[in-house]
């Protein structure tokens, strides 16, 4: 799929292309997926084989009832482990009942379930780990999280998707891996349509506490419709208030913010897909050096590649946009999207 048209290289762009480099990191300084402090000394020590550091970490996050860094961090881990899980069959045989390694293996064995061909058959075993997991701590959200992503993948119906929806919200009612969950299983692709989809991402982020990232829910039903194409059409206003109110939960952010990265970047890739040049470079530059897989391993095998050409061809539009006279100026803001 094509993301942007073929740039014209025009005396504008000539002119204006050094400047606005400002404020971005030059290509090999960007990272993919780079860990946050709290993370990269765990994952270090896991591919020593040691797990001792995740085992604190997880119980941090559990004592603490930190859901979010919990959820963030149990998935990092279970992805590291896909190909490197001696340091957490270690930690399993040696401690067989711990809340935090039984929560990593259920999100792992789901993982693998979803990449297998035989995925009904193999989630469907995974079941009895996910019940391990959950009745480790009851307040923690995170198993239900799991439960859910397991629920689309074994093709539960709505009522049972209910079920689980409601023991995660009553555990954590604002929890952002549980939202994104809940939003995958309403989307045209999946069990449900893009007006599901977008009704449910804009009355959520509507109860969002301050500042929460479940108030940018609205710009991943936006980009479930611009990558999954067929249902009903969504008006183009209705994309557009989607990216806006994620531009505004970005800029509660400081720059170069590990922590609001992924939207950031699936914020970026919306912006492109709407032809909101400027808006898209201003998101760049608070992206900084934290490339994220998501979305960019959508449309690419090798993402960080991805979202540099992008970036380059970002900064092309709005060069080629951009007046000789320094005085006049736009918006940034096309009207025909590329939807």
């Amino acid at each position: 799929m094509a993301l942007l048209r073929a740039f014209i290289r025009t005396a504008r762009m000539a002119r204006n292309m050094s400047r606005l480099a400002a404020g971005l990191p030059a290509d090999d300084e960007v990272l993919l997926d780079a860990p946050d402090e709290r993370l990269g000394p765990a994952l270090v020590a896991a591919g020593r084989g040691e797990y001792g550091p995740a085992a604190k970490l997880l119980a941090t996050t559990r004592e603490a009832a930190e859901w979010e860094n919990r959820d963030r961090y149990a998935m990092r881990l279970a992805a590291f482990a896909r190909s490197r899980d001696e340091w957490l069959e270690e930690w399993q045989g040696a401690c067989p009942h711990d809340p935090d390694a039984r929560l990593v293996k259920a999100e792992l064995a789901v993982r693998r379930g979803w990449e297998s061909p035989a995925r009904v058959e193999l989630l469907r075993q995974v079941g009895p780990l996910i019940v391990a997991a959950a009745a480790g701590d009851p307040h923690d959200p995170v198993p239900w999280r799991i439960a859910l992503d397991h629920a689309r993948g074994t093709h539960a119906g709505h009522s049972e998707f209910e079920k689980l929806w409601g023991e995660a919200v009553r555990r954590s009612p604002h929890h952002y891996g549980c939202h994104v969950a809940a939003l995958q299983y309403l989307s045209a692709a999946w069990y449900g349509s893009h007006r599901e989809c977008f009704d449910f991402a804009e009355r959520a982020a509507q109860d969002a506490l301050p500042g929460s990232l479940v108030q940018a829910l609205p710009v991943r039903a936006a980009f479930a419709y611009l990558t999954e194409g067929g249902g009903a059409a969504v008006p183009r206003e209705r994309l557009d208030a989607a990216a806006d109110l994620a531009i505004a939960v970005s800029a509660t952010y400081d720059a170069a913010d590990a922590w609001p990265a992924e939207v950031r970047n699936l914020l970026t890739y919306v912006l492109i897909r709407l032809q909101r040049w400027t808006d898209a470079l201003e998101q760049l530059r608070l992206i900084g050096p934290y490339a994220t897989s998501f979305p960019w391993d959508r449309v690419s095998d090798d993402p960080l590649g991805q979202f540099l050409e992008l970036r380059d061809g970002v900064r092309l539009e709005v060069a080629s946009g951009m007046p000789l006279h320094p005085r006049s100026g736009r918006d940034g803001r096309a009207r025909s999207g590329d939807h």
